[in-house]
């Protein structure tokens, strides 16, 4: 990257603490860009880091010199805050692109920043997205600048800061999580700027079905509901239609609308389809249902949270990789998002229809929850309880008691459940997958504990 990424910062002057922001303020310039909040109240969502008081307020408005990481997932105005901080403050901005920039880039950027300080007093808003992409050498290199002040540091990213950003610098920062948008914030973003001046000036209108699919399409994003709804208003244009419905939005963004209420009935219709598949192990029906709910803008969290409940409910220790499998799909869910997590979903979706089914899990904890509802409970066996404490031997807790790791084969003969549910067999395995070999080890424990 050549100087020429910082030629607006170092021209702008002593009084254009607009930066970047100012200069793309053209008729030209994307709606995203032109519609972005120009103070914090102008921001939209984030309510948790806009009360009164909040660090982020006192950052701004107090013009406290901070450096911020901003974690959140894309769209949700982590730009917007770094550009909001150089406007309000009145620093110059310069933003820095972790996709492109090198070690070379960063340390031009500090050191330019560091002489416009001593220089003139002017201070820099040093903007670098994507931050989690930057080596630790890159990392490294911003650590003079933050540490000594030299700029304030907005860093973004959209992955677990914890596990991509190096210590020194979470440490030297003030951490923000910024929170998806709701589907009211993304409508409140479009309405203001089919209004604004800045924005479409009220030359089109979004049909009431249009503005539902624009909603499910953007997924939280309002950079995406914005550049999809620019897209759409051209498309209006050309057709000399001053409304958008959901044809014209269809045409101009290429995504088929995708009927689903996230509210009604096809959320449970699809992911009851979904569940099903998985449990009958179609990956082809299940992979289908949920490319419809990815599509839909349905949460990837409660697709993953499903997922997890499933391993366990239908294929339990018929296949013990099949809840790590979940698991890890939702872990990923969170530490990158959609919609490179669509991936990590559909892998463990097929992982789990193809896996060997089995119910006995949930049929066993059933079964025994059934017990204690009647009311079979029973004292806790005398050799079982704790013997921990003083005066227990005298109460004969824990005497007979038997360590199984004496015994052989590592398994005791001795009674562990209360008398009323003695002979209960809650957990029956069938003979699908791993669950088979469990089986057969099952029946031959459950004799050697029980004396038969």
């Amino acid at each position: 990257m050549s100087d020429g990424l910082f030629e607006m910062a170092q021209q702008a002057g002593p009084n254009a603490g607009r930066g970047s922001l100012a200069g793309n303020l053209h008729v030209s310039a994307p709606l995203a860009v032109r519609m972005r909040p120009r103070t914090l109240d102008e921001l939209v969502g984030q309510a948790h880091l806009l009360q009164p008081g909040s660090p982020l307020r006192r950052l701004i408005e107090g013009d406290q010199p901070m450096s911020l990481l901003l974690w959140g997932p894309p769209g949700t105005g982590k730009t917007t805050i770094a550009s909001i901080l150089s406007t309000q403050t009145e620093r110059i901005f310069v933003e820095v692109s972790a996709v492109a920039a090198g070690v070379k880039e960063v340390r031009s950027a500090i050191e330019a920043a560091h002489r416009r300080l001593a220089a003139s007093g002017q201070e820099t808003v040093l903007f670098v997205d994507e931050v989690h992409r930057f080596t630790k050498a890159q990392q490294d290199a911003l650590l003079p600048g933050v540490e000594n002040r030299w700029v304030t540091l907005v860093a973004a990213t959209t992955e677990n800061p914890f596990f991509s950003v190096i210590s020194p610098l979470l440490s030297r920062s003030l951490l923000l999580t910024l929170e998806n948008l709701t589907e009211e914030d993304i409508r409140k973003v479009v309405s203001d700027a089919l209004r604004d001046e800045r924005g479409l000036a009220e030359a089109v209108d979004l049909s009431d079905e249009a503005m539902a699919q624009l909603l499910r399409l953007s997924g939280g994003d309002a950079r995406r509901a914005l550049t999809y709804l620019e897209a759409a208003a051209g498309a209006a244009q050309a057709l000399d239609s001053t409304i958008i419905d959901v044809d014209i939005l269809e045409q101009a963004v290429d995504r088929a609308a995708v009927r689903y209420d996230r509210q009604g009935d096809q959320h449970y219709d699809v992911i009851s389809a979904f569940i099903k598949s998985i449990r009958g192990s179609d990956a082809d029906a299940a992979i289908h249902y949920l490319a419809r709910m990815i599509e839909a803008g349905e949460d990837p969290r409660f697709i993953a949270r499903r997922l997890v409940i499933l391993a366990s409910e239908d294929i339990g220790l018929a296949d013990p990789t099949a809840l790590p499998t979940a698991i890890a799909a939702a872990q990923a869910v969170d530490l990158i998002g959609l919609p490179e997590a669509r991936l990590n979903l559909a892998q463990a979706t097929i992982a789990l229809a193809l896996a060997p089914k089995s119910n006995a899990v949930i049929k066993a904890i059933d079964a025994a929850s059934a017990d204690v509802r009647k009311g079979k409970i029973g004292p806790v066996p005398a050799h079982l309880r704790d013997a921990h404490y003083a005066g227990a031997q005298k109460l004969g807790h824990g005497a007979s008691y038997k360590y199984s790791h004496n015994e052989p084969y590592g398994i005791a003969q001795q009674d562990y459940a209360p008398e009323v549910v003695a002979d209960a067999a809650y957990y029956q395995p069938t003979s699908h997958g791993a669950e088979g070999e469990i089986k057969g080890r099952w029946e031959r424990i459950r004799q050697l504990i029980r004396g038969r």
